[in-house]
């Protein structure tokens, strides 16, 4: 394989060499299901999406698990200011989360626990480290012990002295650095029994023990969002090497998605929520703009910013389905050596839809001078790379979505470009009058036209 990928852990782009040839095991955390999805949490869902597909075309047969939280102190105290049971409150939005995965086209997991279904292996996991001397039991609750591993910190580089777990009190912690890894049961909070009493898992338990149970002791890619480096991840890498576990060989980061600068968070109050969102622009025009940035990279949320990404989907979108319904059906091509050289470079999304916009203007210009062939080969080239992204115009996933605008596009441009083929004929023999006519009557419609090295290109306004 010749994919390279930035390993949080190491700090360096790293070959990514599979731990069983063949095979990849990834495990993403997922959703803590405690309100409704923003864009801020379904971007990693998007950006690993495309990982996935990238492992899967290189031929790696992909173990994809993505969790749910379904028992956190958030949950409890929503679901209880709701008036509402914490079990239906999580899997009221639980169901909200998948509606916005499936609607985005975010291919199902291969697994996806939640952390309820695994107390067993929980407890399991907490007795390996009290025996291994990294926990402790104290008044119900169970610590990990973080003087006792050497290496705490090497993922986020926290020194010692600035280690701040900033989790809910508890009592009978042996330093204040110690993370909690089951809380002993409080008064109306749900429990389960253990031998240290009956409780409640922490946060950073649940995804350590999910993953060894599905993943094994080792495996490839640990996913998530970059707020989670500290302390989840780094707890959760805690808790595997005090058991005595391999756990993760590559750790994969995506940024934020920002609005003014700051982390799109509900504690802020500045989110966009996904029904909200799909209001306003269609689902793939929205995943096309979450997914069209670096992934590591910030995301900062401006109407102009989604605005102008959907109209660059469009123009993709309108190609293919002009070559589809002038030239013939358009099968999926082969992907250029550009692309995947882009996306083997740490998954460069943007560096591959310059690719994608390459090819589309190089078969605008075969499909105009009437090239069928070659408007036909580039347009099965772009439904691979899109496809490769999540955003194959012509995929089934995005038939209602879309078919009806598709439609109404195309018949639009067969009508447009009539106008701009006299538009171009009175030019060349210099009819400016006639020239000017075509276009100011086209402005009047709402379609705005655009002279370039390819030729003459139009969109509606507002949109290009």
């Amino acid at each position: 394989m010749t994919l390279r990928l930035y390993d949080t852990a190491s700090r360096e782009v790293r070959d990514f060499v599979p731990l069983h040839p063949g095979h990849a095991s990834v495990y993403l955390c997922g959703a803590t299901v405690q309100g409704v999805p923003h864009i801020g949490h379904v971007r990693s869902g998007i950006a690993f999406d495309v990982l996935r597909r990238w492992l899967e075309h290189q031929g790696l047969d992909v173990l994809f698990v993505r969790n749910v939280t379904d028992i956190d102190d958030k949950i409890l105290r929503k679901a209880h200011d709701n008036g509402r049971p914490w079990w239906e409150w999580a899997a009221t939005h639980e169901r909200a989360f998948d509606s916005a995965y499936d609607a985005l086209g975010v291919i199902a997991p291969s697994s996806e626990p939640r952390a309820t279904g695994f107390i067993t292996q929980m407890v399991e996991y907490m007795q390996r480290l009290i025996d291994r001397g990294h926990a402790y039991e104290s008044d119900g609750n169970v610590y990990f012990d973080v003087l006792s591993l050497p290496d705490y910190g090497s993922l986020s580089g926290h020194r010692l002295d600035d280690v701040h777990q900033g989790e809910s009190a508890g009592t009978g912690k042996r330093d204040s650095r110690d993370f909690t890894l089951w809380k002993a049961a409080k008064p109306g909070e749900p429990s389960w029994p253990t031998p240290w009493g009956p409780g409640r898992p922490g946060w950073h338990l649940e995804c350590s023990a999910m993953a060894t149970s599905l993943l094994g002791p080792e495996f490839d890619i640990h996913c998530g969002g970059m707020d989670l480096i500290f302390p989840h991840h780094e707890n959760e890498i805690a808790q595997a090497h005090g058991a005595g576990d391999p756990f993760a060989r590559y750790w994969l980061h995506n940024g934020w998605v920002t609005m003014g600068g700051e982390k799109m968070s509900k504690s802020l109050g500045n989110v966009v929520a996904i029904p909200a969102m799909l209001s306003r622009v269609r689902a793939v025009e929205l995943r096309y703009y979450l997914g069209s940035a670096h992934y590591r990279s910030m995301l900062e949320y401006s109407d102009g910013a989604l605005t102008e990404a959907a109209a660059g989907y469009r123009r993709v979108e309108s190609f293919v389905t002009r070559v589809s319904s002038r030239v013939g059906e358009v099968a999926v091509g082969e992907i250029p050596a550009e692309f995947a050289d882009a996306l083997d470079d740490d998954l460069g999304v943007p560096a591959g839809l310059a690719v994608v916009h390459s090819v589309v203007r190089q078969g605008n210009t075969a499909l105009e001078s009437g090239d069928g062939t070659a408007a036909l080969a580039a347009a099965s080239s772009v439904r691979a790379m899109m496809g490769i992204l999540g955003v194959d115009p012509l995929d089934d996933h995005w038939s209602d979505d879309s078919a009806d605008e598709s439609a109404a596009t195309t018949a639009l441009d067969v009508l447009v470009r009539a106008e701009l083929d006299r538009r171009a004929r009175a030019r060349a023999e210099k009819d400016w009058a006639t020239a000017d006519s075509v276009r100011d009557r086209l402005a009047e419609a709402g379609i705005e036209v655009t002279d370039t090295p390819d030729g003459a290109q139009w969109s509606l306004k507002g949109t290009s």
